[in-house]
C-alpha cells in the first residue's frame, strides 16, 4: 500500500507561484510519478508526469509554467507552478505508478484569483 499526502496548495493571485509537494509512505525510485488536477465541473485531467530516470512530461496548457521534479531521497515530487492563471484553479492530485498499480493522494486545492 502506498499513501500519498500533498501539500503547498493555496489561494494566490494570477500571475503568482506556488509549489506542492506530495510525499510518499514508500520509496519512489522505481516508479512513475504524476501530478493531475480536476477543476470545477471538468474532468481529471494531466499536469505532468516524471519518470524514474527523470524524463518529464506536461500537458499543453502547463508547458514552461510548470516544473515536475523529483527528490527520491526524500520520497517526495515536487510541483513548482509559476505565472499561475485563474484556469489552473482545481484539486491537484499527486499519482504513483508502482508496478502498474495506481495509487492517489487526497488532493490539495489550488485557487488563482484574477
Amino acid at each position: 500500500q502506498v499513501q500519498l499526502a500533498e501539500s503547498g496548495g493555496g489561494s494566490v493571485q494570477a500571475g503568482g507561484s506556488l509549489r506542492l509537494s506530495c510525499a510518499a509512505s514508500v520509496s519512489i525510485f522505481s516508479h512513475v510519478m504524476g501530478w493531475y488536477r480536476q477543476g470545477p465541473g471538468k474532468e481529471r485531467e494531466l499536469v505532468a508526469t516524471i519518470t524514474s530516470d527523470a524524463s518529464t512530461n506536461y500537458a499543453d496548457s502547463v508547458k514552461g509554467r510548470f516544473t515536475i521534479s523529483r527528490d527520491n531521497a526524500k520520497n517526495t515530487v515536487y510541483l513548482q507552478m509559476s505565472s499561475l492563471k485563474a484556469e489552473d484553479t482545481a484539486v491537484y492530485y499527486c499519482r504513483a505508478n508502482r508496478w502498474g498499480r495506481i495509487y492517489w493522494g487526497q488532493g490539495t486545492q489550488v485557487t488563482v484569483s484574477s
